[in-house]
């Protein structure tokens, strides 16, 4: 495959192919779940190679020595590889590979693979190469701190199974109503703390190894969550999140009841608040940000670090526990995504936005000193940092080069495994602008605007606007952090070199850019004020010298494409056609999926608005044409959202196209549903706008 894709690259670099091909430009395999062992002498990551997912490792000098560790079959088979952890030791690495189950309980099989295609844990031998084994059935695992055993979910229940012991079958290690998550290891190995949900609330539960007894010390009306040991194992802290009114996704919280951080003593059972978040800005638990597997750390020096938006913007606190103050750390405009406590207790590596808006680098902070300071810089991304005995690594990226792990070492980066990678990939790619779109109501939207190469002033070109989903996302000056949206970058590439002038606009309610602009008022199931961010895109490129007002599209998915049939259904005039990728279209169908508890008929007033919101709700005005574009095994965005619009469309007259993939997930498992999906958003738009 690598051999003929460097042969296609030789072509291009001969001048015997214009562009880069849409499969080309989304070949570069796709790392992800970059860790290292706790002596830091060794890492590993996961590649997406077209479809393909193993685990790779290195070691040795500055991690020159890489190797794929395991060998599962070299094709695009959509089974994913998650939650990679070295044991103590460092010779092993324990994984998670599989896909998750829809509500019926069957596993995501988009290939209609003949065989299980749930999430089993595995463990490797990093000293005898592709050495590995299955352990059974689970995920969401934690080893236990002598490196002998681990606990996981299996079926939302916590299990046990033995590392060594290859004779020990898994077996429950308890049962308790609700459901069980965030499994946390006190560093004897003797207690695991838990989250136990149930319903609209949930306990932090203790488990004792010793007296297989179950404790709630503190139980409560509201959401505990996000549980962590004191370094001693004396105190577990975590957060109380107050329950909310009408608190339903997808509308305006600048303001709440505040959350809190408490502390047991395991010694005493006695529970209190050590602190609480200030009413107004901050009063709300951000749920996005930073996206961190625990959002508590405990610090050397009995200092606990959390995120708070008390100035508007994600940033990192440090709360000490026994003098019980507050100090802040990455001070700035920016917010805070990746955080990562060194294993000295008291360095803080974190990835944000601070200093440039629409990139991300990496900082480090002391918390004894909170003098923070900037590692990486330039026009690249950084994120992922994980210190290692040499270095920190990382993951990186740019306008012109994919995701790849690096060694970051006196202020250079070292790409490693390249081995692995599409050495020829294009580097002549678009370098885009940042540029600032006024909305319909005033309100100003950052984008990014793609212009084709050779670009001359007043040629007229097509034009597209790209819409993110989420919607708490943000696209960035480069391949994004995301594999989802490191597509959809490559794909606003592909539409530029093919001679299209490209809007990729992070409309309202997206992350990256602060409180007000992401709890934005009205946006929506509340007012859909999103809607006018896009509209004033379109308005702007109709107005550009070097833009056919007639030939502007839309594409996007989830989010973007609940935007995209926005702008069919009440701008058709401005936009000519669109490509609708899993989108919304009915807020009402939509929430119950990610908050059980509503209830159309029980919130009359809210229902009204949702619907009043929806693209739905503007149908008649729609006249463009569509490609709708959705794998009937979403479980973001139930496939009946592409139903319904169809039915509504058909009846309409209005001219439409579907592109269907049976078992597919919302974030395609399959490499070949991606490149066929973008194959025919590009051939649909081009047909539509170059006539």
């Amino acid at each position: 495959m690598k051999k003929l894709l460097s042969f296609s690259l030789w072509l291009l670099a001969n001048g015997l192919f214009a562009q880069p091909s849409i499969k080309l430009l989304l070949a570069q395999p796709f790392p992800s779940n970059l860790t290292a062992s706790a002596d830091g002498k060794s890492i590993a990551w996961v590649l997406n190679d077209n479809g393909s997912r193993n685990v790779y490792s290195a070691s040795g000098d500055n991690f020159k020595d890489a190797a794929r560790i395991t060998g599962f079959e070299e094709s695009d088979n959509g089974i994913d590889i998650s939650e990679l952890s070295f044991t103590p030791s460092g010779k092993h690495v324990v994984f998670v590979r599989g896909n998750t189950p829809n509500t019926q309980g069957y596993a995501a099989n988009p290939a209609q693979l003949q065989m299980e295609t749930g999430r089993t844990l595995y463990i490797t031998d990093l000293e005898h190469g592709r050495d590995f084994r299955k352990i059974g059935a689970g995920y969401a695992f934690k080893i236990a701190p002598d490196g002998r055993s681990i606990a996981y979910l299996n079926a939302s229940q916590a299990w046990t199974a033995s590392l060594v012991d290859t004779t020990l079958k898994p077996q429950p290690l308890f049962k308790v109503r609700g459901t069980v998550g965030s499994l946390r290891w006190n560093l004897a190995g003797s207690k695991l703390a838990f989250v136990n949900t149930r319903g609209d609330h949930s306990f932090i539960g203790i488990y004792d190894l010793e007296s297989k007894s179950i404790n709630f010390p503190d139980p409560g009306a509201d959401k505990d969550q996000e549980p962590v040991w004191s370094p001693d194992g004396n105190y577990l802290a975590y957060i109380r999140n107050p329950l909310q009114i009408n608190d339903f996704l997808f509308a305006p919280r600048r303001t709440g009841f505040p959350w809190s951080i408490r502390v047991i003593n395991v010694q005493t059972g006695e529970a209190k608040e050590i602190w609480k978040a200030d009413e107004g800005k901050g009063s709300v638990l951000v749920g996005d940000l930073p996206a961190m597997e625990n959002k508590l750390l405990w610090a050397k020096g009995q200092q606990l670090i959390f995120p708070w938006e008390k100035d508007g913007w994600v940033h990192l606190y440090a709360l000490d526990f026994t003098k019980k103050t507050v100090r802040p750390f990455t001070p700035g405009n920016g917010e805070v995504e990746n955080v990562t406590l060194a294993n000295d207790g008291e360095t803080l590596y974190y990835a944000c936005n601070i200093g440039d808006i629409n990139r991300r680098h990496i900082w480090k902070v002391n918390i004894n000193t909170a003098q923070s300071e900037q590692v990486t810089k330039g026009d690249g991304i950084e994120w992922s940092p994980v210190p290692t005995a040499v270095g920190l690594m990382l993951l990186h990226a740019s306008a012109q080069k994919p995701a790849w792990p690096a060694l970051h070492s006196n202020g250079s980066f070292k790409d490693l495994a390249t081995a692995f990678s599409i050495s020829d990939y294009p580097t002549d790619l678009v370098q885009p602008q940042q540029i600032s779109i006024k909305a319909t109501d005033g309100m100003s939207a950052p984008a990014q605007l793609f212009l084709p190469p050779n670009h001359k002033a007043g040629e007229k070109h097509p034009a597209v606007i790209f819409l993110h989903g989420g919607s708490r996302r943000q696209m960035l000056l480069g391949f994004n952090y995301s594999q989802y949206y490191s597509n959809a970058y490559a794909l606003n590439q592909y539409f530029a070199l093919k001679g299209y002038v490209v809007i990729a606009l992070n409309f309202r309610s997206g992350i990256g850019y602060g409180l007000d602009f992401r709890e934005a008022l009205n946006y929506g199931r509340t007012g859909a004020s999103e809607v006018n961010d896009l509209i004033g895109a379109g308005e702007y490129l109709r107005t550009r010298a070097d833009v056919d007002p007639k030939r502007i599209g839309l594409w996007g998915g989830s989010y973007g494409g609940y935007l995209t049939a926005h702008g069919l259904a009440r701008r058709s005039d401005l936009f000519a056609a669109g490509v609708d990728i899993h989108g919304v279209h009915n807020w009402n169908k939509i929430i119950p999926t990610f908050n059980p508890g509503y209830d159309p008929l029980k919130h009359p007033d809210i229902t009204q608005k949702a619907y009043e919101s929806s693209p739905m709700f503007f149908a008649a005005g729609w006249k463009s044409p569509v490609l709708f574009i959705h794998g009937d095994d979403d479980r973001n965005v139930i496939f009946s959202e592409t139903e319904d619009m169809i039915k509504v469309l058909r009846q309409q007259k209005v001219p439409f196209e579907q592109l269907i993939f049976p078992d597919e997930v919302h974030s395609f498992l399959l490499q070949r549903s991606w490149v066929k999906a973008y194959e025919a958003t590009f051939e649909f738009l081009d047909r539509h706008l170059k006539k």
